[in-house]
């Protein structure tokens, strides 16, 4: 179907106008006035390869998603094309998240998956809500989203089909891989809230053990035991991967100095040199330890240890942000900058 150009320069205006009237005195939007979904969405969903009948040149003239954005968003404020943009990243993510789960099949014999997945999310938030900011739950969707992309970059490769329920192995074991840390246990018997919740959900056995046997293998300090993979589902790579990943680079830098910074950690001090015989004992213990150590002992590992070669890519770059990062602090440190 052919696209024309003209409503939506029209539509550009009309919001534009409609716009004046709901701001604020700094001049922007009122933070409950959001129109663009429902706008931005049919745009996206417009057949991707149509054509714009008013473009003379036959180059230009093919009308792609991305060129039809660009027209609405020019006839917009400053701020509305902000907003627009926000949009599109949350109307795509939305898009990723139902194509993960695969729409809404029964992983268990109780409910939908989609159910399922928002008590997952309720037992995030209300398990890790007294975290601190390195372990809460913007870590976990953080988590979900990149072991999801991961997973569908690793698919044909070392990942089952997707007609598998691989995806929602993946998407459950990375909501619930936190729940019970040990440096965040307050009482036994959390170790055992994500098993009962999903005997709770009616998750089937076989399904129920793999996605317990990813979280329990999860850790850097069961790596450091010489805990063997051998018998760790297929899954198990791409959610350990997207843990690893949130813990390096810009994010794993600020999750770093918020984690020493709640435990009251040295930030850095030039006579405590890194352990490099760590032990999962000795790291689990953390003695006389400063945060930027840390970068040391574990983070600046972590790119080699990545399970899969979507993983191994993604660190590459975040790996150098941290080598550069630490290359500015030591000079900031001893007054060279």
């Amino acid at each position: 179907m052919a696209f024309r150009r003209a409503p939506c320069v029209h539509l550009g205006v009309f919001l534009q106008l409609n716009m004046r009237s709901t701001l604020t005195s700094t001049g922007c939007p009122q933070p409950n006035f959001r129109p663009f979904h429902g706008i931005v969405r049919p745009l996206l969903s417009l057949n991707p390869f149509a054509t714009d009948p008013n473009d003379k040149d036959e180059q230009s003239k093919s009308f792609t998603r991305k060129k039809r954005l660009q027209v609405f968003q020019s006839n917009l404020p400053l701020q509305s094309r902000y907003q627009v943009s926000i949009s599109v990243c949350s109307l795509e993510r939305e898009k990723k998240l139902k194509q993960g789960r695969e729409g809404k099949r029964t992983i268990g014999s109780v409910g939908s998956w989609e159910e399922t997945v928002r008590k997952a999310e309720k037992l995030v938030e209300e398990a890790m809500k007294d975290n601190d900011a390195s372990h809460d739950a913007a870590h976990v969707w953080r988590v979900r989203d990149l072991a999801l992309s991961l997973a569908r970059e690793e698919q044909g490769l070392s990942l089952p089909s997707s007609n598998s329920n691989t995806m929602q192995i993946v998407e459950l074991a990375a909501l619930l891989h936190d729940i019970g840390d040990y440096k965040y246990l307050r009482d036994p018997s959390e170790e055992k809230i994500v098993e009962n919740f999903l005997d709770e959900e009616g998750i089937e056995e076989s399904t129920k053990m793999k996605i317990l046997r990813i979280i329990k293998g999860m850790g850097f300090k069961d790596e450091l035991a010489g805990s063997a993979n051998n018998d760790l589902p297929p899954e198990f790579g791409v959610v350990q991967d997207a843990d690893r990943l949130d813990a390096i680079g810009a994010i794993g830098i600020a999750r770093c100095f918020t984690f020493g910074g709640s435990r009251n950690r040295v930030l850095h001090d030039p006579n405590i040199q890194p352990r490099s015989d760590l032990s999962k004992e000795k790291y689990m213990k953390k003695d006389e330890q400063t945060t930027v150590n840390h970068f040391h002992e574990k983070l600046l590992q972590l790119k080699s240890l990545m399970k899969t070669k979507a993983g191994q890519k993604r660190a590459e770059r975040r790996h150098k942000f941290m080598e550069e990062f630490l290359v500015e602090f030591y000079e900031e440190w001893d007054g060279r900058a």
